[in-house]
């Protein structure tokens, strides 16, 4: 999982990193040899995680985040510059999902829980990214990381557009940051064993899932991989790309 320390010397933020997938994706960019700092609404699960891997050796710095907020994001990107000197790598990694099931269709669910859906999965992803691409700048290199979903493309309601929305988000960002060496590619997860994803489903919704999905339910670290690549060297000619990792639920001609 660990990828060798092919990010030694790398610094890298991950948002949403206090659980969940978040947490796995900052325990294997630590593990790969990156510095990462662990940005998270709930300060109190990112210093859990983040002592987990300081305690393994990793250096980590947790920070209070709100990605909704501009200057909540820009005081994470200053404290990753402030603790290690650099931002390389940004994993935007935070939303609501599990927040919004049972808030109705797109119809009847509140305008309020609409536009905070918006404003985690889709402004956040942008605040993030606008935060840390001055410091990339400085060194003409960069990573950018979107966590999309296979969601986006099927009828998903209001989780499933802000989720096409970052790849569209990745698309425009890709070519407007390349010319300072900046990659931005996504992630588009299937369904995950998450607390927040897979595990809380109904059981009519997994036996539905394993009956039409390949390889239907998929673990945070199988995620991992394709992390790592698209944040090391290896991929440095990938650039506005949405990797499925899914387990063949997402096939596309």
């Amino acid at each position: 999982m660990s990828g060798g320390l092919a990010l030694e010397g790398k610094v890298a933020i991950v948002t949403g990193a206090g659980g969940g997938i978040g947490r796995t994706y900052a325990r294997g960019l630590a593990e790969a040899g990156a510095a990462v700092v662990l940005a998270d609404i709930d300060l109190e699960h990112a210093e859990e995680a983040a002592k987990e891997l300081a305690e393994a050796g990793h250096r980590v710095l947790a920070v209070c985040t709100d990605v909704s907020d501009e200057a909540s994001a820009n005081a994470m990107a200053a404290a990753a510059r402030d603790a290690f000197g650099s931002v390389d790598i940004l994993v935007n990694n935070a939303a609501l999902m599990a927040e919004i099931v049972g808030q109705g269709t797109l119809i009847t669910m509140s305008l309020d829980m609409w536009s905070r859906t918006l404003a985690v999965n889709l402004t956040g992803t942008l605040l993030c990214a606008r935060a840390v691409v001055p410091h990339m700048k400085e060194r003409g290199y960069g990573k950018i990381v979107n966590q999309s979903s296979g969601g986006a493309f099927m009828a998903a309601n209001a989780y499933g557009i802000t989720k096409l929305g970052v790849v569209s988000m990745t698309l425009s960002l890709a070519r407007e940051l390349a010319p300072f060496g900046i990659r931005v590619n996504a992630i588009a997860p299937g369904y995950v064993n998450t607390e927040a994803g897979a595990v809380a489903a109904p059981p009519a919704l997994r036996a539905m899932v394993e009956k039409s999905i390949p390889f239907p339910f998929g673990d945070p670290e199988d995620l991992v991989p394709g992390l790592l690549y698209l944040v090391g060297p290896g991929s440095d000619w990938v650039t506005g790309h949405t990797l499925n990792i899914d387990g063949g639920w997402i096939q596309r001609t």
